[in-house]
């Protein structure tokens, strides 16, 4: 069993993203599920986005290392999209990860500093997905700077592929991302 911290992508806490995060708990690990919104959701990534840039990326980022406070050091940080962000700088910054997972998104490493020894991540986002263009080199720098990061590139262009809620939902792709993050998980837990 691991405990994770889980971040929403920039639509807020969708019945998608809290589905994903309910299939977690099943399978029997602990998810924490900060809303860095405080309840808003929003029907298009555009509108998320522009709420995003209003609250501003910074304040964001906050909210997401503040939800940490409290909890044990020993978490796996994940996060969709933006909350990919938090997730990663918790990862890198914050004694005592036990690993990362990134979905749908990748920051450049140097970002945060020197990704920490023995940390494991995976990244997962679909090979044409225009949103994560500017974040493949960051995703192959990471794999290749780090012996336990792992890049998987599913067949598609939807971002948000793995929110059952939106649009961009693609249920193969999604299936076999959650084989791979659950064996991460029994990995570290």
């Amino acid at each position: 069993m691991a405990e994770i911290l889980l971040f929403h992508h920039a639509q807020g806490q969708t019945e998608g993203f809290e589905a994903f995060a309910d299939e977690l708990r099943a399978a029997g690990h602990v998810v924490h599920a900060p809303d860095l919104y405080d309840g808003k959701t929003f029907a298009g990534l555009d509108d998320g986005v522009a709420h995003a840039k209003q609250v501003g990326f910074g304040a964001l980022l906050e909210r997401g290392v503040g939800a940490a406070e409290g909890l044990p050091a020993e978490l796996v940080y994940a996060g969709f999209s933006l909350g990919v962000m938090p997730a990663q700088q918790l990862a890198q910054t914050r004694p005592g990860a036990k690993g990362a997972l990134f979905f749908h998104a990748c920051l450049p490493p140097s970002e945060f500093g020197a990704w920490p020894d023995g940390v494991p991540v995976q990244i997962h986002a679909m090979d044409r997905d225009e949103w994560f263009e500017e974040d493949a080199a960051a995703a192959r720098e990471l794999v290749d700077e780090v012996e336990s990061a792992e890049l998987y590139l599913y067949s598609g262009k939807g971002h948000l592929f793995a929110d059952s809620s939106l649009g961009d939902y693609d249920v193969e792709a999604t299936a076999l991302m959650k084989e791979r993050v659950l064996a991460f998980l029994e990995g570290i837990g």
